[in-house]
């Protein structure tokens, strides 16, 4: 089998205009060097910083990247995307444009019997109510639907100007690692094996790559992110391991 591919946090779009190209274009220039040994692509949320469709409008940019993956989607290589916390409001553009599959919730896959748990990770495991409650307001129908009476022009920014905000706050909290009690996700992977049986959690989210055993035939991995670390992980078919691209500048 060719290589299976997850990488996550994009973020584009922020802190400027500028920086989200140069990442973008770091982006591209991966995604073309992996085409020919991938046979799928998972991306596992926060590709942008925000992201709404209304129904005949989708935000202004990003063109390159979609029309990267565009390419590769349609040279045959199967292409999974997740929503994040930042860019919930996915509907149907990506699948229709670019045959990529969106889930909101992660999902289980197996290759050459190695099984594998995927998703985001926003709003696992135990706590962190207030983002569970808001989430559930951004997620409802027709929070969605009035949002979108909202002219374009001022609800993206104001869901950008929000958005920015919120990535302000995080402050540096995701560069260190809590404890094992206090890890939202880490607890999230412990329970879940309770009932079924994973050997690779990988999850983006949390912005500090990782891979952390849970227990000898289970492996927590967190995909780090596009904007600090520039990190993946790869599945050989044998094994998952969490990697480093290095940009060319």
């Amino acid at each position: 089998m060719k290589n299976i591919y997850f990488l996550s946090d994009f973020h584009l779009g922020v802190p400027n205009y500028e920086n989200s190209r140069e990442r973008e274009r770091y982006l591209c220039d991966f995604l073309n060097e992996i085409k020919d040994q991938a046979d799928e692509i998972f991306l596992a949320g926060d590709i942008f910083d925000m992201w709404y469709e209304y129904k005949t409008v989708v935000p202004k940019g990003y063109v390159r990247l979609l029309g990267t993956l565009a390419s590769l989607s349609d040279s045959g290589v199967k292409i999974t995307a997740f929503t994040g916390n930042h860019d919930m409001w996915m509907f149907g553009y990506l699948k229709q444009e670019l045959n990529i599959e969106v889930h909101r919730e992660p999902i289980e896959r197996t290759w050459n019997g190695v099984d594998f748990l995927i998703g985001h990770g926003d709003g696992l495991g135990p706590g962190d109510y207030g983002y569970k409650f808001i989430k559930k307001i951004f997620a409802n129908k027709v929070c969605q639907w009035l949002f979108g009476w909202i002219h374009p022009d001022w609800g993206l920014r104001l869901a950008n100007a929000l958005s920015r905000r919120s990535r302000i706050a995080t402050g540096t909290t995701d560069a260190t690692w809590l404890g094992d009690d206090k890890e939202h996700l880490y607890i999230y992977c412990q329970e879940y094996l309770q009932q079924h049986p994973i050997n690779y959690f990988i999850f983006g989210h949390r912005h500090l790559p990782l891979t952390k055993a849970i227990n000898p035939q289970s492996t927590y991995i967190n995909l780090g992110d596009w904007v600090k670390y520039f990190t993946y992980a790869v599945f050989d078919g044998a094994a998952c391991e969490l990697k480093t691209y290095q940009p060319k500048q």
